[in-house]
Formats: C-alpha cells, sequence, structure tokens
C-alpha cells in the first residue's frame, strides 16, 4: 500500500505552562482517539482504524503516544500526538511512518518529545538507524527533523495521493550513553583503502609516536593488499593486514572461516585472480614466518568480545550492502563493547548521504545486527584480524 508520513508540528505561538505531557505505549483503548487524532491532522493518505488495530498488536510495529496529564483519571485520558514506528526483520534499521500532534496542543513541544521517544524505542530494540518520509511541501515538519539531527537521503516522486512528493530522510541513533576507548577515528579518503584505515586507527592507539595522515594510509594499504579486487585498484587481504600489522609492532591474529585463496570470485579475468592468488601465498608464508596464529573456523560474538575485554581491537569484514547500500566487501574496526553492542569505528562516510564523522565513529552495532552483516559473498565469508600491543 502507499505509505505516508505527514506532521502537524507547534504553531510559533508562546505554549502556556502546564504538566509535562507523558509519552506512553499506544494500547487498544486509544483507538477511538487515535483514529479521531488521524482524521483531524490528515487530509489524505489516512491510517484506517483497521491499519491502526493490526499495528498495536503487531511485533514488528510500535505506536507511542502522549496524552494530557491534566486530563488523565482512571477512566479517561486525552491522546495529544502519535508516533509509529515499524521495525523491519533482520535488519538494523526502523521506520518512522508516521507522526502527529493534535491542532490544539501545537506549540508544546509534542511533536520533538514524540520523536526523541521514537528514537529511544527504536535504539532500544536495536536498531541503529531511523528512516522516515515527509511531504516535501510540509516545511515545519522539515524543519523539525533537520533540527534534530537527521539528512537527506533521497527524494520520492508522486508519493503521496495528492501526487506530492516525499522527502527521505536517514538519522543514525545512539543512546544517550557516551563511549570512550581512545582509539582515534580516521576517514579513509579513498574508495578502496579501509582496511588500512583501520589498521591505522588501531596503531594510533596502541604503537608510540604513530600518526595518522593520507601518507601512512597509501603505504599501509599498499603493503596489505590483494592487489585486485573488484573493479578497482584492490582490498586488503586478512593475512596481509596481519602481517603487516606485525611488522609494525603489534601482535595479530587471523580467523577466517575458509582456507586457501579470497576473494577470487570478485573479479572475473583469470591473471587478476592469478595475481591475487600469489599475492595471498607471499602473505600465508609471510604470517607462517612470524607465526602469527591462525584460525581456520568462522569467529564469533565472544570471540570478539573477549578480544575487546583483553584490551585489543578487531578489524572485521562486514558486507558493504548492510553499512552503505553497496553489496562490496568492507572493513570496520572493533573497538569496544557495551554489554549490548559492540562499538565501531567505519572509515567510510558516506558523503553523498550527508553523513558526517559523527555517523561513522564511535558506533554502537547491536551484537545481533553485527553478526549479520559480518560476513560477505554468497559463501558467507567470515574473517577478523585480532589484533593488540606486542608482548615483552
Amino acid at each position: 500500500m502507499r505509505q505516508a508520513l505527514a506532521t502537524s508540528i507547534e504553531s510559533r505561538a508562546t505554549p502556556e505552562p502546564g504538566p509535562t505531557p507523558r509519552v506512553r505505549t499506544a494500547t487498544p483503548a486509544d483507538l477511538d482517539q487515535l483514529v479521531a487524532l488521524e482524521n483531524a491532522v490528515f487530509t489524505s493518505d489516512r491510517i484506517s482504524r483497521r491499519s491502526f488495530r493490526n499495528l498495536i498488536g503487531a511485533s514488528s510495529a510500535l505506536i507511542l503516544v502522549v496524552e494530557d496529564p491534566a486530563c488523565v483519571s482512571k477512566d479517561a485520558t486525552e491522546v495529544l500526538g502519535y508516533a509509529a514506528l515499524l521495525f523491519r526483520r533482520g535488519t538494523g534499521l526502523a521506520r518512522l511512518y508516521s507522526l502527529a500532534v493534535a491542532p490544539q496542543a501545537a506549540g508544546r513541544g509534542i511533536g520533538r518529545s514524540l520523536l526523541d521517544a521514537a528514537e529511544a524505542a527504536a535504539f532500544d530494540c536495536d536498531r541503529i538507524l531511523l528512516r522516515l518520509e515527509v511531504r516535501e511541501d510540509n516545511t515545519r515538519a522539515i524543519g523539525l527533523y533537520r533540527a534534530a539531527g537527521y539528512r537527506p537521503i533521497g527524494r520520492y516522486l508522486d508519493y503521496y495521493a495528492d501526487h506530492m512528493p516525499a522527502l527521505r530522510f536517514e538519522k543514525t541513533l545512539r543512546g544517550s550513553r557516551p563511549f570512550e576507548t581512545g582509539v582515534p577515528y580516521y576517514e579513509q579518503t579513498t574508495d578502496f583503502t579501509c582496511g588500512a584505515c583501520c589498521l591505522m586507527m588501531a596503531m594510533a592507539r596502541d604503537l608510540p609516536d604513530f600518526e595518522l595522515d593520507p601518507v601512512m594510509e597509501i603505504r599501509l594499504w599498499r603493503e596489505a593488499t590483494t592487489v585486485f579486487m573488484m573493479s578497482g585498484p584492490g582490498g586488503c587481504d586478512p593475512y596481509g593486514l596481519a602481517v603487516t600489522a606485525y611488522e609494525f609492532g603489534l601482535d595479530a591474529a587471523i580467523h577466517v572461516s575458509h582456507a586457501g585463496d579470497l576473494f577470487l570470485d570478485s573479479v572475473r579475468s583469470v591473471e587478476k585472480q592469478k595475481v591475487m592468488a600469489l599475492a595471498q601465498e607471499d602473505f600465508r608464508r609471510r604470517a607462517a614466518r612470524y607465526a602469527i596464529p591462525v584460525v581456520v573456523s568462522p569467529f564469533s560474538l565472544d570471540d570478539l568480545r573477549r578480544q575487546i575485554a583483553a584490551g585489543g581491537t578487531a578489524i572485521v569484514l562486514v558486507s558493504g550492502y548492510q553499512m552503505f547500500s553497496k553489496k562490496v566487501p568492507h572493513w570496520v574496526l572493533v573497538h569496544g563493547d557495551d554489554g549490548r553492542h559492540l562499538i565501531v569505528h567505519d572509515p567510510w562516510v558516506a558523503d553523498e548521504r550527508g553523513e558526517s564523522i559523527a555517523d561513522a565513529a564511535y558506533l554502537p552495532v547491536p551484537y545481533e545486527t553485527f553478526d549479520r552483516m559480518a560476513r560477505f559473498g554468497k559463501a558467507g565469508l567470515r574473517a577478523a584480524v585480532m589484533l593488540s600491543k606486542r608482548r615483552s
């Protein structure tokens, strides 16, 4: 069906002081007021009573309502606004399906309260991104979302019943707890140096006087790359990253789910495959010479958590599709653990999507979400390089 997000946002009038409205989860007892509010706020693309009932009872949805504390009693409440969230199964995404504020409640900050509550609820449900659509002519709603840190990610033509386009927005959710592990963040300056940048960030914390700069970024990439991967200059290999880390003074261990050559199916040229295979054989021989431990088995979340608990970091292969909607291998640095999330530095900042470093550094990724994204290709390759300070 056609889906809509339209909003009645506070007017510019100065609000009257009074009791603070309370946000809570909607129940079937709120159906009449939700339908009445929907009809009062929207002239088209309305959510039906049946749809509200289904959303309230669905495990993949959540409706939050704001009730007027001045009208709360044992027998009745007055709903001043609602926010409807949808959760896509198997992803770290939530969608703000609809947000509405009663006209008589304008100017009381209810729209922002609902938005804050929706973000907190999505984060508590282990979502790391909240997305929404809004009418292109709804300037007040757009202003609310921009002020709350949402970035534009697209535009849909002819989206609403009256043919009005919709703008798409997205926000990275972080919760209220700050994270600090002492690992500096570095944004990759090319499309292909994610692995080298992850290695740089780990070394910047654990090696004295190590400097982060583009010259070092390219040097580490040259020393750890397989030369050819996909159609670009080439990406880093787990053995290459481990060998390079060892040669710079860190201890390293390799976890890889598949033995032998990796990523060969990412290129069609037989000549390129031959060069990649030779480069990887060189890395494997050097890893054996340095006695770098190699575990040919998929790593687990427990493996990563133990590594972090011991004061180390881990460069982990993930699917770029989960991070920025491109089916390419991608490396991220895991460097923290808060008991529910792995804390990640993603060196890729999607500038074209309006992202900033704040969207890629200290990113809390729920355990289950990270476990799903930490694999690549049809064979589900899992690879990680565990790094730690050199033992004396």
